[in-house]
């Protein structure tokens, strides 16, 4: 199938649950987003919300982060664990990741003597004690860790988790509080055996899940594939022309794209219905630094003209535009980015900076549409009001 730039675009952002985005409403439909994507990716920096929960409120109308509060550490419908990187994904897919956990038994921690001999001891207290942190534990020895040297009853703590020993049970803030995995997850997903039989069959289910979580994918290197253990170009070309054969993907020609990309076959119906022609009057939200939609930028760069770095981890002197700064969608372009940042004391939301993109053609609809993105966006974050510290490009801006 041939296809446009624009129905690229457009049926990526369906996919996403962007094309119009805060049409989700409850926590089910959050869930049954996650099992659609596969995963979103956790990141703790809290800026206005974490990762996760910036990529919810961008699709999920009176979003609250207790929702996923819920569906994670009451509800256990979600788990914390590892994907794409650190992510949330659903509980009935935690057999399909125990290749990743045996890896770690074999090659995490075994080598350092001090942590494990502290494994036996950290199990003990919390079959005794309930959940813990590491706060809860008395200061003991340190050991040489991935960051920097910790304790060595923290580092037993990641450890085990790592393994699959233990869940991450709540979080105080970006702090976590681990318990064992067999009080909160059914016996029956724990202890069932690894559904995949093949390093190659593993390939293919794991270079489907990525294609699905952003929509649109192209066999390219890129950030998307990244936490597949072992996947390299030749796994990945394989893996690809397997899910092709066997109908699991299907090739999609996009005009100048210049590499071959692929949807999941489920997506096949709703990209004919992009195709047939989607009417929606534009919305804005405001997305996340790590959407699954932006996991691979240079694809976003090839089809929305969209050039996005995540600049946190660059020195100020470096950064083109800021450190926390979120892309402006509207309709199914990028229209601006701009850096928000909650005062948690005052709960005021600061806009530090706002730049539109070029050619960008703003209009009274436009406009009215930013505000109340902007509204959704300060009800999510329970700001208290306003305050604009750039004079540049907010002419927008109604009374708050």
């Amino acid at each position: 199938m041939k296809i446009t730039k624009k129905q690229a675009r457009q049926f990526i952002l369906a996919h996403q649950g962007l094309l119009p985005p805060h049409e989700l409403r409850t926590k089910n439909d959050i869930l049954a987003f996650v099992r659609r994507l596969g995963c979103i990716q956790y990141d703790p920096l809290d800026m206005v919300g974490t990762n996760p929960n910036l990529v919810l409120q961008s699709r999920v109308r009176g979003y609250q982060a207790s929702m996923l509060e819920e569906l994670l550490y009451t509800e256990r419908s979600l788990v914390d664990g590892w994907d794409k990187n650190a992510a949330i994904y659903a509980v009935e897919d935690w057999p399909y990741f125990s290749r990743y956990r045996t890896r770690t038994i074999m090659r995490h921690g075994r080598e350092i003597t001090e942590l494990y001999a502290v494994l036996p001891r950290v199990i003990e207290e919390l079959e005794e004690r309930g959940p813990l942190s590491s706060l809860d534990f008395e200061p003991g020895a340190k050991v040489d860790w991935f960051w920097a040297p910790t304790s060595a009853t923290r580092a037993a703590l990641e450890t085990l988790y790592t393994w699959g020993e233990l869940v991450i049970h709540s979080r105080i803030r970006a702090r976590r509080v681990y318990d064992l995995a067999s009080r909160h997850i059914p016996a029956g997903i724990l202890n069932a055996p690894d559904p995949i039989q093949t390093e190659e069959d593993y390939f293919q289910w794991h270079v489907k899940r990525r294609t699905a979580a952003v929509g649109l994918l192209w066999n390219r290197a890129g950030d998307a594939w990244l936490g597949i253990k072992g996947l390299k170009t030749p796994q990945r070309n394989g893996a690809i022309i397997a899910l092709e054969n066997k109908g699991e993907i299907i090739p999609v020609e996009v005009e100048d794209l210049g590499y071959p990309a692929y949807i999941p076959k489920e997506q096949l119906p709703l990209l004919q219905q992009v195709v047939a022609g989607i009417k929606t009057k534009p919305r804005a939200a405001f997305i996340a630094p790590l959407d699954n939609l932006l996991w691979d930028r240079k694809l976003i760069a090839a089809l929305f003209g969209f050039d996005y770095t995540w600049e946190v981890y660059k020195p100020a002197a470096q950064r083109e535009y800021g450190y926390y700064v979120l892309p402006v969608l509207y309709g199914d372009s990028f229209v601006a980015r701009f850096e928000p940042r909650l005062d948690k004391k005052t709960g005021i939301l600061e806009i530090l900076n706002w730049w539109w993109e070029p050619g960008t053609k703003q209009t009274q609809s436009m406009h009215r549409n930013l505000n109340l993105s902007l509204r959704e966006f300060m009800s999510y974050l329970g700001a208290t009001g306003l305050h604009v510290n750039c004079s540049e490009g907010v002419s927008w801006l109604g009374e708050y």
